[in-house]
């Protein structure tokens, strides 16, 4: 068993999903392993990841959408506001979406269906630089 490890940065861009499965494939690719896992693990407590369509914008859009409506910014119940009121609200996102995932892979390609893509979700509203460890584990 072989294991290749990559750090993949994403430039601030705001709240929302943002596609990185060309970046993972990419290690995958320069992993030299044909068949495995590739996790990833955000490492970060307000953005996180996760496996969803990437044809469709809209669907991100809607995804965005209903995590803003079923987890707002600035709700009153919360304790924690420290860094302004998107701050706890982010935390919440983060642990229910998650932190990492783990993809599989065959003849040196991640095994995703059609449609699926990889994106790193940022939950807050600023800009903020993002780190996601991506480890290759196979042959």
């Amino acid at each position: 068993m072989d294991i290749f490890q990559q750090l993949i940065r994403i430039e601030p861009g705001g709240r929302g999903p943002r596609e990185i499965t060309r970046q993972v494939a990419g290690i995958v690719s320069a992993s030299g392993m044909g068949t495995g896992l590739c996790h990833c693990f955000c490492r970060h407590t307000s953005a996180s990841l996760t496996i969803t369509e990437n044809a469709d914008p809209t669907v991100l859009e809607d995804l965005e959408g209903h995590m803003g409506r079923s987890v707002p910014d600035g709700d009153p119940h919360y304790a924690h506001a420290m860094e302004g009121p998107d701050d706890m609200s982010a935390h919440i996102r983060s642990v229910l979406t998650g932190a990492g995932l783990t993809v599989p892979f065959s003849d040196g390609r991640l095994a995703l269906g059609t449609w699926q893509g990889i994106f790193l979700w940022e939950h807050r509203t600023g800009r903020h630089e993002r780190q996601v460890v991506v480890t290759c584990l196979g042959r």
